[in-house]
């Protein structure tokens, strides 16, 4: 039972974990998706705005001259490199203001930090097939700078012109160049806006997830708890065997005593023995049986106290008191009621049981007081619950299964009454209980 209870428990766990492992790679690809989305949106917008730069008034001349201008002018060797580059560098100071403010304008709305890189990787003059540049120029850029790009973009593009030569000739020159760019993205703030915009859904998986381990961690523990009841159950099912034990025993003295000599009171003791039997017969199968109430009658007190004394002979019990009319209380329920409380005593080393008996028109009055070992104050609070025992040093002195108490209580509640207790160590205990009953 103990071996396939382990293994539930480390099934359980083992499909929690592989639960955990799939919403957690769900989230990461619906991550992965968004953050795609987001990008193809604003590649798809900054594409139709780069592609239209010079009509959305980016940049169209450099000091009075056209880019184009520039690197023919570069080819035909009438500026030189560090003129050249200088013309590229002024040209992305100039127009970073104004490019910045129209990609922010772009993405106000949704709050997007875009960072935006254009350059030209290379520019070949196709007669010749010369590369003019020896590595990547910026020709426009945000002030929010590219880290690691999201989506970079490379394009192929041809211009060409015609110019006249300055020489005495006068030729006619063919200016074609092929220009390759690269274009980079990057949302900056991509990670926040993600997790913002799906709060709602990894909230909800959340939720999930620790709602399976809560109902895994109540299970494990109602598990255990079961197992610890299933446990007790074979205890009391012992327990049990060994309240027949006494009755029966009862039974062999009363047999052997009326062989040896007759006594009118041990007729009368076998027969309350009997139905003793009767009783725990009757708890063992309760819901089989039809519930049969007895009222208790005034002399049934008298023999309650009279088998204790005849079963603990090493003990002094008195009962003070009189009832002297039937009341509407179960006899059974009472007999237990007052066999658990003195037997308690007995257990926990009295020499000398009180039961004091008396009743009202409205209450009984029921009074157990011993010369016992007494219980501490600490315990107190616990002594009424189910299969609490008082214990010394973490160890139980005493045999039983802290059951006798609880159904005293149980019976107290079921006719609504109170029961009280006082105790001081290694002086004695008392119980003052009062049921409340119409006349």
């Amino acid at each position: 039972m103990i071996l396939k209870s382990k293994n539930l428990i480390a099934l359980f766990a083992a499909l929690f974990l592989l639960l955990l492992g799939i919403q957690a790679y769900f989230m990461y690809k619906t991550y992965q998706v968004k953050e795609r989305e987001i990008y193809r949106d604003v590649h798809s917008r900054l594409t139709r705005f780069t592609d239209n730069l010079d009509d959305k008034g980016g940049v169209k001349k450099v000091s009075d001259d056209s880019l184009q201008y520039i690197i023919i002018q570069f080819n035909n060797k009438k500026i030189n490199k560090k003129k050249f580059l200088s013309l590229f560098e002024q040209n992305r100071k100039s127009t970073q203001d104004h490019f910045s403010k129209y990609v922010d304008h772009q993405f106000k709305n949704q709050g997007y930090e875009v960072a935006v890189k254009i350059q030209y990787l290379s520019i070949v003059f196709l007669p010749t097939k010369t590369n003019l540049i020896d590595q990547p120029i910026t020709l426009f850029e945000t002030k929010n700078k590219v880290v690691k790009a999201g989506i970079t973009n490379t394009g192929n593009w041809e211009t060409s012109s015609k110019s006249t030569s300055d020489d005495e000739k006068k030729t006619i020159r063919n200016n074609s160049f092929q220009v390759k760019s690269k274009t980079e993205f990057e949302i900056l703030n991509i990670k926040s806006i993600v997790f913002r915009e799906l709060t709602l859904l990894f909230l909800c998986c959340i939720a999930l997830l620790t709602s399976v381990l809560i109902l895994y961690i109540f299970t494990v523990k109602n598990l255990i708890q079961q197992q610890k009841q299933v446990e007790v159950l074979h205890t009391v099912v012992d327990n049990i065997s060994h309240e027949f034990k006494t009755p029966i025993a009862t039974l062999k003295i009363a047999s052997k005593a009326l062989k040896k000599e007759w006594n009118p009171e041990t007729l009368p003791l076998i027969e309350r023995q009997i139905n003793r039997l009767e009783n725990l017969m009757v708890q063992l199968h309760k819901d089989e049986t039809p519930e049969e109430i007895l009222s208790i009658q005034p002399e049934d007190w008298n023999f309650f106290v009279q088998d204790l004394a005849f079963t603990y002979s090493e003990t002094e019990f008195e009962l003070t008191g009189k009832v002297s009319e039937e009341l509407p209380f179960d006899k059974n329920l009472m007999e237990t009621l007052i066999k658990n409380l003195c037997e308690n005593s007995v257990k926990y080393g009295a020499s000398h049981v009180k039961v004091n008996i008396s009743n009202s028109s409205q209450n009984l009055k029921i009074e157990v007081s011993d010369n016992g070992c007494g219980i501490e104050k600490k315990e107190l609070h616990h002594i009424f619950e189910k299969f609490y025992r008082i214990q010394s040093n973490n160890i139980h002195n005493t045999k039983g299964l802290g059951l006798g108490l609880y159904f005293v209580k149980k019976i107290i509640t079921k006719y609504r009454g109170s029961i009280e207790v006082s105790s001081r160590p290694k002086a004695g205990t008392t119980f003052k209980i009062s049921i409340p009953y119409e006349n």
